[in-house]
Protein backbone atom coordinates (compact mmCIF):
# COMPACT_ATOMS: atom_id res chain seq x y z
CA UNK A 1 0.00 0.00 0.00
CA UNK A 2 2.71 2.17 0.72
CA UNK A 3 4.75 1.95 -2.48
CA UNK A 4 1.63 1.97 -4.24
CA UNK A 5 0.91 5.53 -3.38
CA UNK A 6 4.78 6.89 -2.72
CA UNK A 7 6.53 4.58 -5.19
CA UNK A 8 9.45 2.64 -5.05
CA UNK A 9 11.99 4.72 -2.35
CA UNK A 10 10.54 6.16 0.90
CA UNK A 11 11.92 8.71 2.59
CA UNK A 12 10.72 8.29 6.37
CA UNK A 13 8.76 5.32 7.40
CA UNK A 14 7.55 5.34 10.99
CA UNK A 15 5.90 2.75 13.77
CA UNK A 16 6.11 1.94 17.18
CA UNK A 17 9.52 0.41 18.75
CA UNK A 18 7.62 -2.99 18.52
CA UNK A 19 7.31 -3.12 14.93
CA UNK A 20 11.40 -2.87 14.36
CA UNK A 21 11.22 -6.56 14.09
CA UNK A 22 9.91 -8.85 12.38
CA UNK A 23 6.89 -6.39 10.86
CA UNK A 24 9.95 -4.01 9.38
CA UNK A 25 12.78 -6.41 8.44
CA UNK A 26 9.88 -8.05 6.39
CA UNK A 27 8.62 -5.23 4.47
CA UNK A 28 12.35 -4.46 3.81
CA UNK A 29 13.26 -7.66 2.67
CA UNK A 30 9.68 -7.75 0.34
CA UNK A 31 10.15 -4.44 -0.73
CA UNK A 32 13.80 -4.63 -1.79
CA UNK A 33 13.25 -7.69 -3.54
CA UNK A 34 10.46 -6.51 -5.59
CA UNK A 35 12.07 -3.33 -6.57
CA UNK A 36 15.45 -4.49 -6.95
CA UNK A 37 17.57 -2.32 -5.29
CA UNK A 38 18.92 -1.99 -1.76
CA UNK A 39 17.55 1.10 -0.08
CA UNK A 40 13.63 1.08 -0.13
CA UNK A 41 13.77 3.36 2.90
CA UNK A 42 15.86 6.56 3.97
CA UNK A 43 14.92 6.94 7.71
CA UNK A 44 12.91 4.66 9.86
CA UNK A 45 11.71 6.35 12.94
CA UNK A 46 10.38 4.18 15.50
CA UNK A 47 8.39 5.65 18.58
CA UNK A 48 8.44 4.71 22.25
CA UNK A 49 5.47 3.09 24.04
CA UNK A 50 2.97 4.53 26.20
CA UNK A 51 2.30 3.07 29.66
CA UNK A 52 -0.11 3.83 31.93
CA UNK A 53 1.57 4.14 35.64
CA UNK A 54 4.81 2.12 34.33
CA UNK A 55 2.23 -0.74 33.14
CA UNK A 56 1.50 -1.53 28.96
CA UNK A 57 -1.64 0.19 28.09
CA UNK A 58 -3.97 -3.33 27.62
CA UNK A 59 -8.11 -3.69 27.00
CA UNK A 60 -6.99 -6.83 28.77
CA UNK A 61 -5.53 -5.24 30.99
CA UNK A 62 -8.01 -2.76 31.61
CA UNK A 63 -5.74 -0.19 32.26
CA UNK A 64 -6.06 1.93 28.99
CA UNK A 65 -7.51 5.93 29.47
CA UNK A 66 -9.05 7.56 26.10
CA UNK A 67 -8.34 10.77 25.18
CA UNK A 68 -11.60 11.96 26.04
CA UNK A 69 -11.05 10.93 29.92
CA UNK A 70 -7.66 12.43 29.80
CA UNK A 71 -9.26 15.83 28.65
CA UNK A 72 -11.58 15.83 31.23
CA UNK A 73 -9.12 15.67 33.78
CA UNK A 74 -6.08 18.18 32.29
CA UNK A 75 -5.88 20.22 28.98
CA UNK A 76 -5.09 20.01 26.02
CA UNK A 77 -1.72 22.32 26.67
CA UNK A 78 -1.17 19.80 30.04
CA UNK A 79 -0.95 17.13 27.48
CA UNK A 80 1.21 18.52 24.77
CA UNK A 81 3.38 19.70 27.42
CA UNK A 82 3.64 15.85 28.76
CA UNK A 83 5.00 14.49 25.43
CA UNK A 84 7.20 17.39 25.30
CA UNK A 85 9.01 16.52 28.07
CA UNK A 86 9.78 13.12 26.84
CA UNK A 87 12.05 12.06 23.55
CA UNK A 88 9.82 11.43 20.78
CA UNK A 89 11.70 7.58 20.74
CA UNK A 90 11.71 6.57 24.51
CA UNK A 91 8.13 5.54 26.85
CA UNK A 92 6.25 7.47 27.87
CA UNK A 93 4.70 6.78 31.14
CA UNK A 94 1.29 8.25 31.73
CA UNK A 95 0.71 9.06 35.34
CA UNK A 96 0.70 11.65 38.12
CA UNK A 97 4.12 12.18 37.93
CA UNK A 98 4.58 12.74 34.68
CA UNK A 99 1.53 14.75 34.34
CA UNK A 100 2.16 16.69 37.75
CA UNK A 101 5.79 17.69 35.78
CA UNK A 102 3.33 19.32 33.06
CA UNK A 103 1.67 21.55 35.09
CA UNK A 104 4.15 22.77 36.66
CA UNK A 105 6.43 23.41 33.93
CA UNK A 106 3.19 25.02 32.58
CA UNK A 107 2.74 26.93 34.95
CA UNK A 108 6.50 28.48 35.20
CA UNK A 109 6.31 29.30 31.78
CA UNK A 110 2.31 30.89 31.84
CA UNK A 111 3.58 33.13 35.34
CA UNK A 112 6.62 34.23 33.23
CA UNK A 113 4.46 35.61 30.11
CA UNK A 114 2.65 37.43 32.55
CA UNK A 115 4.69 38.70 34.51
CA UNK A 116 6.65 39.88 31.01
CA UNK A 117 3.53 41.43 29.88
CA UNK A 118 2.84 43.10 32.95
CA UNK A 119 6.38 44.40 32.79
CA UNK A 120 5.71 45.85 29.30
CA UNK A 121 2.64 47.18 29.69
CA UNK A 122 3.75 49.19 33.09
CA UNK A 123 7.33 50.53 31.49
CA UNK A 124 5.29 51.50 28.33
CA UNK A 125 6.44 52.63 25.05
CA UNK A 126 8.51 55.69 26.66
CA UNK A 127 10.79 53.33 27.20
CA UNK A 128 11.40 51.53 24.21
CA UNK A 129 14.40 53.64 23.24
CA UNK A 130 18.04 52.10 23.96
CA UNK A 131 18.96 52.75 27.34
CA UNK A 132 22.64 51.78 28.73
CA UNK A 133 23.10 48.35 29.85
CA UNK A 134 24.53 47.36 33.03
CA UNK A 135 26.09 43.99 34.45
CA UNK A 136 23.05 42.48 35.06
CA UNK A 137 21.67 43.10 31.51
CA UNK A 138 24.49 41.71 30.21
CA UNK A 139 25.04 38.61 32.04
CA UNK A 140 21.18 37.82 31.32
CA UNK A 141 21.85 38.50 27.13
CA UNK A 142 24.97 36.29 27.24
CA UNK A 143 22.84 33.76 29.04
CA UNK A 144 20.44 34.11 26.21
CA UNK A 145 22.63 33.72 23.40
CA UNK A 146 23.82 30.16 25.30
CA UNK A 147 20.51 28.85 26.13
CA UNK A 148 19.26 29.65 22.27
CA UNK A 149 22.40 27.88 20.88
CA UNK A 150 21.68 24.78 23.24
CA UNK A 151 18.00 24.63 22.58
CA UNK A 152 19.26 24.53 18.39
CA UNK A 153 21.40 21.24 19.34
CA UNK A 154 18.78 19.42 21.55
CA UNK A 155 16.34 19.94 18.34
CA UNK A 156 19.12 19.49 15.73
CA UNK A 157 19.95 15.79 18.04
CA UNK A 158 17.04 13.63 16.96
CA UNK A 159 14.53 16.59 17.64
CA UNK A 160 15.23 16.52 21.83
CA UNK A 161 12.16 18.22 23.01
CA UNK A 162 12.57 17.39 26.22
CA UNK A 163 15.88 18.79 26.70
CA UNK A 164 14.96 21.89 24.65
CA UNK A 165 12.23 22.70 26.95
CA UNK A 166 14.60 22.13 30.13
CA UNK A 167 16.86 24.72 28.75
CA UNK A 168 14.14 26.82 28.11
CA UNK A 169 12.95 26.31 31.79
CA UNK A 170 16.76 27.38 32.97
CA UNK A 171 16.50 30.64 31.15
CA UNK A 172 12.94 31.47 32.16
CA UNK A 173 14.60 30.88 35.71
CA UNK A 174 17.14 32.94 34.99
CA UNK A 175 15.28 35.32 33.77
CA UNK A 176 12.56 35.63 36.95
CA UNK A 177 15.80 36.16 38.88
CA UNK A 178 17.01 38.79 36.92
CA UNK A 179 13.62 40.33 37.34
CA UNK A 180 14.23 40.02 41.15
CA UNK A 181 17.37 41.31 41.29
CA UNK A 182 16.64 44.61 39.29
CA UNK A 183 13.61 45.08 42.00
CA UNK A 184 16.03 45.03 44.89
CA UNK A 185 18.19 47.34 43.14
CA UNK A 186 14.85 49.69 42.58
CA UNK A 187 15.60 49.80 38.71
CA UNK A 188 13.06 48.81 35.69
CA UNK A 189 14.49 45.97 33.64
CA UNK A 190 15.53 46.42 30.41
CA UNK A 191 12.12 45.98 28.38
CA UNK A 192 13.53 45.17 24.90
CA UNK A 193 15.37 42.02 26.77
CA UNK A 194 12.63 40.59 28.51
CA UNK A 195 10.47 41.18 25.47
CA UNK A 196 13.15 39.19 23.42
CA UNK A 197 13.24 36.57 25.69
CA UNK A 198 9.16 36.23 25.79
CA UNK A 199 8.57 36.79 22.22
CA UNK A 200 11.53 33.54 21.47
CA UNK A 201 9.76 31.24 24.20
CA UNK A 202 6.31 32.31 22.35
CA UNK A 203 7.60 31.21 19.16
CA UNK A 204 9.39 28.35 20.01
CA UNK A 205 6.38 27.20 21.71
CA UNK A 206 4.37 28.05 19.22
CA UNK A 207 6.30 25.48 16.83
CA UNK A 208 5.50 23.13 19.39
CA UNK A 209 2.08 23.17 18.86
CA UNK A 210 1.61 24.45 22.61
CA UNK A 211 0.52 28.39 21.64
CA UNK A 212 -1.71 29.28 18.56
CA UNK A 213 -0.18 30.92 15.87
CA UNK A 214 -2.59 33.81 16.33
CA UNK A 215 -1.34 34.62 19.88
CA UNK A 216 1.25 37.22 20.84
CA UNK A 217 3.50 36.71 24.13
CA UNK A 218 2.54 34.19 25.94
CA UNK A 219 -0.34 31.55 26.12
CA UNK A 220 -4.27 32.79 25.57
CA UNK A 221 -6.77 33.53 28.03
CA UNK A 222 -8.50 30.41 27.34
CA UNK A 223 -6.61 26.64 28.08
CA UNK A 224 -8.05 25.21 25.05
CA UNK A 225 -6.55 27.90 22.83
CA UNK A 226 -9.15 30.17 21.49
CA UNK A 227 -7.25 33.80 20.91
CA UNK A 228 -7.36 36.52 23.86
CA UNK A 229 -5.27 38.93 22.62
CA UNK A 230 -8.43 41.18 21.43
CA UNK A 231 -9.93 40.74 24.78
CA UNK A 232 -6.94 41.62 26.85
CA UNK A 233 -6.52 44.90 24.25
CA UNK A 234 -10.24 46.24 25.33
CA UNK A 235 -10.25 45.27 29.29
CA UNK A 236 -6.59 46.60 29.75
CA UNK A 237 -7.06 50.31 29.89
CA UNK A 238 -10.21 50.08 32.15
CA UNK A 239 -8.40 47.29 34.46
CA UNK A 240 -4.76 49.42 34.70
CA UNK A 241 -7.07 52.51 35.96
CA UNK A 242 -9.37 50.77 38.56
CA UNK A 243 -5.64 49.13 39.74
CA UNK A 244 -4.09 52.67 39.96
CA UNK A 245 -7.19 53.91 41.54
CA UNK A 246 -6.99 50.84 44.43
CA UNK A 247 -3.14 52.02 44.92
CA UNK A 248 -4.07 55.55 45.43
CA UNK A 249 -6.64 54.10 48.05
CA UNK A 250 -4.87 51.78 49.70
CA UNK A 251 -1.79 54.30 50.39
CA UNK A 252 -4.21 56.72 52.15
CA UNK A 253 -6.25 54.15 53.83
CA UNK A 254 -2.38 53.04 55.35
CA UNK A 255 -1.38 56.15 56.47
CA UNK A 256 -4.67 56.88 58.05
CA UNK A 257 -4.82 53.32 59.20
CA UNK A 258 -8.25 52.79 57.91
CA UNK A 259 -8.05 49.11 58.03
CA UNK A 260 -11.37 48.48 57.06
CA UNK A 261 -11.01 50.21 53.43
CA UNK A 262 -7.66 48.29 53.12
CA UNK A 263 -10.30 45.03 53.76
CA UNK A 264 -12.53 45.84 50.72
CA UNK A 265 -9.37 46.90 48.76
CA UNK A 266 -8.33 43.09 49.37
CA UNK A 267 -11.71 41.84 48.85
CA UNK A 268 -11.75 43.46 45.15
CA UNK A 269 -8.33 41.91 44.52
CA UNK A 270 -9.05 38.30 46.23
CA UNK A 271 -13.14 37.81 45.08
CA UNK A 272 -14.32 40.52 42.19
CA UNK A 273 -11.55 40.57 40.11
CA UNK A 274 -11.03 36.43 40.16
CA UNK A 275 -14.67 36.23 38.25
CA UNK A 276 -13.72 38.28 35.80
CA UNK A 277 -10.02 36.46 35.07
CA UNK A 278 -8.05 39.20 36.19
CA UNK A 279 -5.28 38.79 39.18
CA UNK A 280 -3.70 41.96 41.14
CA UNK A 281 -0.36 41.29 42.77
CA UNK A 282 0.55 43.26 44.94
CA UNK A 283 4.14 44.53 45.24
CA UNK A 284 5.44 46.57 47.73
CA UNK A 285 7.34 50.29 46.65
CA UNK A 286 5.98 49.44 42.83
CA UNK A 287 2.46 49.77 41.45
CA UNK A 288 0.24 46.29 41.11
CA UNK A 289 0.57 43.59 38.99
CA UNK A 290 -1.68 43.03 36.52
CA UNK A 291 -2.60 39.43 35.27
CA UNK A 292 -5.23 38.32 32.59
CA UNK A 293 -5.55 34.85 33.67
CA UNK A 294 -8.00 32.19 32.37
CA UNK A 295 -11.38 32.60 35.59
CA UNK A 296 -11.30 28.47 35.66
CA UNK A 297 -7.12 28.77 36.47
CA UNK A 298 -7.98 32.14 39.22
CA UNK A 299 -11.08 30.07 40.63
CA UNK A 300 -9.03 26.70 40.95
CA UNK A 301 -6.05 28.65 42.44
CA UNK A 302 -8.29 30.45 45.15
CA UNK A 303 -9.88 27.14 46.00
CA UNK A 304 -6.42 25.39 46.53
CA UNK A 305 -5.74 28.46 48.31
CA UNK A 306 -8.05 28.11 50.70
CA UNK A 307 -7.75 24.50 51.20
CA UNK A 308 -4.12 24.56 52.14
CA UNK A 309 -4.96 27.78 54.77
CA UNK A 310 -7.55 25.16 56.54
CA UNK A 311 -5.33 22.52 56.35
CA UNK A 312 -2.64 24.55 57.82
CA UNK A 313 -5.61 25.82 60.18
CA UNK A 314 -6.06 21.64 61.46
CA UNK A 315 -2.72 21.33 62.07
CA UNK A 316 -1.92 24.13 64.46
CA UNK A 317 -4.95 22.94 66.12
CA UNK A 318 -3.56 19.33 66.42
CA UNK A 319 -0.33 20.08 67.43
CA UNK A 320 -1.96 22.42 69.95
CA UNK A 321 -4.20 19.50 71.37
CA UNK A 322 -1.51 17.00 71.07
CA UNK A 323 1.01 19.61 73.22
CA UNK A 324 -1.96 20.13 75.41
CA UNK A 325 -2.69 16.83 76.31
CA UNK A 326 1.15 15.80 76.91
CA UNK A 327 1.01 18.29 79.03
CA UNK A 328 -1.92 16.82 81.15
CA UNK A 329 -0.44 13.41 81.17
CA UNK A 330 3.20 15.27 82.53
CA UNK A 331 1.10 17.13 85.19
CA UNK A 332 -1.21 14.26 86.25
CA UNK A 333 2.32 11.97 86.55
CA UNK A 334 3.49 14.67 88.80
CA UNK A 335 0.64 13.82 91.00
CA UNK A 336 1.82 10.46 91.36
CA UNK A 337 3.42 9.43 95.30
CA UNK A 338 6.88 8.55 94.70
CA UNK A 339 5.81 4.65 96.22
CA UNK A 340 3.39 4.04 93.55
CA UNK A 341 5.56 5.81 90.40
CA UNK A 342 7.65 2.88 89.12
CA UNK A 343 4.60 0.03 90.34
CA UNK A 344 3.09 1.79 87.60
CA UNK A 345 5.59 -0.18 84.71
CA UNK A 346 5.14 -3.55 85.74
CA UNK A 347 7.05 -5.11 82.60
CA UNK A 348 10.17 -3.01 83.55
CA UNK A 349 10.46 -3.51 87.40
CA UNK A 350 9.57 -6.76 88.52
CA UNK A 351 11.05 -6.34 92.57
CA UNK A 352 10.22 -3.92 94.97
CA UNK A 353 11.61 -4.14 98.41
CA UNK A 354 9.07 -3.33 101.42
CA UNK A 355 11.38 -0.03 102.79
CA UNK A 356 10.89 1.02 99.41
CA UNK A 357 7.17 1.21 100.10
CA UNK A 358 7.72 2.19 103.92
CA UNK A 359 10.12 4.82 103.30
CA UNK A 360 8.73 6.68 100.66
CA UNK A 361 5.44 6.63 101.59
CA UNK A 362 6.85 9.10 104.66
CA UNK A 363 7.15 12.45 104.47
CA UNK A 364 10.32 12.88 105.93
CA UNK A 365 13.22 12.40 103.65
CA UNK A 366 15.87 12.93 106.01
CA UNK A 367 18.34 10.32 107.70
CA UNK A 368 17.66 7.82 104.36
CA UNK A 369 21.01 5.14 104.12
CA UNK A 370 22.24 5.96 100.64
CA UNK A 371 25.33 3.88 101.12
CA UNK A 372 24.99 1.58 97.74
CA UNK A 373 23.43 -1.50 98.08
CA UNK A 374 23.92 -3.69 94.92
CA UNK A 375 21.66 -4.82 94.50
CA UNK A 376 19.60 -6.52 91.64
CA UNK A 377 16.63 -5.18 91.91
CA UNK A 378 15.37 -1.46 93.16
CA UNK A 379 16.87 -0.34 97.15
CA UNK A 380 15.71 2.21 98.95
CA UNK A 381 19.24 2.67 99.42
CA UNK A 382 20.35 4.31 95.82
CA UNK A 383 16.33 4.65 94.68
CA UNK A 384 16.92 7.69 91.95
CA UNK A 385 20.75 6.78 91.01
CA UNK A 386 22.12 4.26 88.86
CA UNK A 387 25.58 3.43 88.12
CA UNK A 388 26.62 5.06 84.99
CA UNK A 389 28.31 3.03 82.43
CA UNK A 390 32.17 2.77 82.86
CA UNK A 391 32.40 4.26 86.40
CA UNK A 392 29.98 2.07 88.92
CA UNK A 393 31.11 4.64 91.44
CA UNK A 394 30.96 7.77 89.92
CA UNK A 395 27.25 8.60 91.41
CA UNK A 396 27.31 6.53 94.65
CA UNK A 397 30.41 7.86 96.00
CA UNK A 398 28.65 11.53 96.64
CA UNK A 399 26.23 9.66 98.69
CA UNK A 400 27.73 8.60 102.02
CA UNK A 401 25.50 6.51 104.78
CA UNK A 402 23.10 9.43 106.68
CA UNK A 403 23.48 12.36 104.46
CA UNK A 404 20.28 13.94 103.33
CA UNK A 405 19.05 13.84 99.36
CA UNK A 406 20.01 16.48 97.30
CA UNK A 407 17.19 18.97 95.91
CA UNK A 408 18.54 17.47 92.57
CA UNK A 409 17.48 13.95 93.96
CA UNK A 410 13.85 15.43 95.49
CA UNK A 411 12.84 16.99 92.02
CA UNK A 412 13.54 14.26 90.30
CA UNK A 413 11.55 11.69 91.98
CA UNK A 414 8.77 14.19 92.10
CA UNK A 415 8.89 14.75 88.63
CA UNK A 416 8.03 11.60 87.75
CA UNK A 417 11.64 10.64 86.51
CA UNK A 418 12.53 13.36 84.94
CA UNK A 419 16.03 13.49 85.22
CA UNK A 420 16.60 10.22 87.00
CA UNK A 421 18.25 7.75 85.24
CA UNK A 422 16.25 4.93 83.26
CA UNK A 423 15.75 1.84 85.42
CA UNK A 424 16.83 -0.49 82.44
CA UNK A 425 19.93 -0.51 83.58
CA UNK A 426 21.39 -2.78 86.53
CA UNK A 427 21.39 -0.50 90.09
CA UNK A 428 23.93 0.04 92.07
Amino acid sequence: MSCDILGSKIDVHTGGVDLKFPHHDNEIAQAEAHYKHDQWVNYFLHSGHLTIEGCKMSKSLKNFITIKEALGRYTSRQLRFAFLLHAWNATLDYGTNTMQEAEQIEKLFNEFFLTAKNLLRYQGAENEAFVKWGSLDKDLNAKFLSKKSLVHEALCDSIDTASALNEMRDLVKETNIYIGSCRQASRDPNQSLIKSIANYATNLLKIFGVIPDDSTIGFPLSATGSTSAGMEAVAEPFVTALARFRDDVRIVARKEKVRDILDVCDSLRDDVLPELGVRLEDIEGQPTAIKFVDKEVLLRERKRERELAEEKRKAKEEARRVQSEKQAAKEALKRIPPSELFRREPDKYSQFDEQVKSRFSSRTWGGFDWNCGRGKHVHSKCFPFFRPKGNPDARCSRYKSGRRPTQEATEAVRAAGEGVRRMDREPT
